[in-house]
């Protein structure tokens, strides 16, 4: 049964998280992605310093590994531009099928970053997802855009900041990890926002702020998704947004998914499940860089959960 709570309260999450997304779509079809993420942000600190003001530990914020987190730094910035850019242009189906590229990457990214030895099986999976990518965008039999690229970038970024921290983290400070790609972000959409803004009405600033508050409700329901629950079956959960992204694109946005898109979805999913439950096995992955570090594609604005399960974790033992 606590399983099953965990289930359902991943599920509950990775919803929350799929509305955040369709905010962030409405408003992306009239803000710049820097001003949208500019004041996501600005609205986030507060409920991030309400969770970390609970943190006793003691300690300085300055980093252990500075070219690190600057890498994991840029990494964010840059993800967080275009997965907003790709969600303002992009079907919500699509742009989800690109983003679930993520975990495959993570597994390449492993090998230079991590030292991690991928075998046969899962280099097969690699493979056949990134198939699934392919399949997805059709190359010369459907036009590309600058949001087919703002995904894949997306994924990229996403999966080299998800690494960096399983690079690092067991020496860095977890609210290093946490506030520093928040206050690049802050910091760099605020230099950019004098050339892109647009006055915003009370009522977007108020989706802005339910950007901000979806993010952190979808982040409290998932760590407490994996405190009933194992991670390996957790972690797949977040697949469930393709279901979330096919039914509000057609219900908000009259979006009709593609067969084509459908069975590149299948294969990229099929693909990343098989990654997960590879490497929750000890024996294969000792690094484990998909199932200890995706809860979901990185964005800069939300609070990261691994601070807060880790913080559960260390105070279990």
């Amino acid at each position: 049964m606590t399983n099953l709570k965990g289930v359902l309260l991943a599920l509950c999450a990775f919803g929350v998280f799929a509305l955040h997304d369709v905010i962030v779509k409405l408003l992306g079809g009239i803000y710049s992605p820097v001003q949208i993420i500019f004041f996501s942000v600005l609205l986030s600190f507060p409920l991030v310093t309400l969770m970390l003001i609970q943190d006793a530990t003691s300690g300085h914020l300055r980093p252990v590994h500075p070219w690190w987190v600057a890498l994991r730094m840029l990494a964010g910035v840059m993800t967080g531009v275009s997965v907003f850019y790709a969600f303002s242009v992009l079907p919500l189906a699509q742009t989800y099928s690109v983003l679930f590229a993520t975990p495959l990457l993570i597994t390449v990214f492993s090998i230079p970053i991590l030292g991690e030895r991928v075998g046969v099986h899962r280099w097969v999976a690699v493979i056949v997802g990134l198939v699934g990518v392919i399949v997805v965008l059709r190359p010369g039999t459907a036009p590309l855009g600058l949001g087919h690229l703002a995904a894949l970038t997306g994924a990229t970024g996403s999966a080299l900041a998800s690494i960096i921290i399983r690079k690092i983290g067991k020496e860095e400070r977890s609210v290093v990890l946490l506030l520093y790609p928040m206050v690049a972000n802050f910091a760099v959409m605020g230099f950019v926002l004098p050339f892109v803004y647009q006055p915003m009405p009370i009522e977007d600033f108020g989706r802005v702020g339910l950007i901000a508050l979806f993010g952190f409700a979808a982040g409290l329901l998932l760590i407490n998704a994996y405190k009933n629950a194992e991670a390996a079956i957790v972690a797949p959960m977040q697949y469930s947004q393709i279901i979330w992204a096919t039914l509000f694109g057609y219900w908000v946005f009259g979006e009709r998914v593609d067969p084509m898109t459908m069975l590149g979805a299948a294969i990229v999913i099929a693909s990343g499940l098989y990654i997960v439950f590879r490497e929750s096995r000890v024996s294969v992955s000792q690094n484990t860089p998909v199932l200890r570090t995706r809860t979901r594609f990185e964005l800069g604005a939300p609070f990261r959960i691994g601070f807060f399960i880790r913080r559960w974790r260390n105070r279990k033992k």
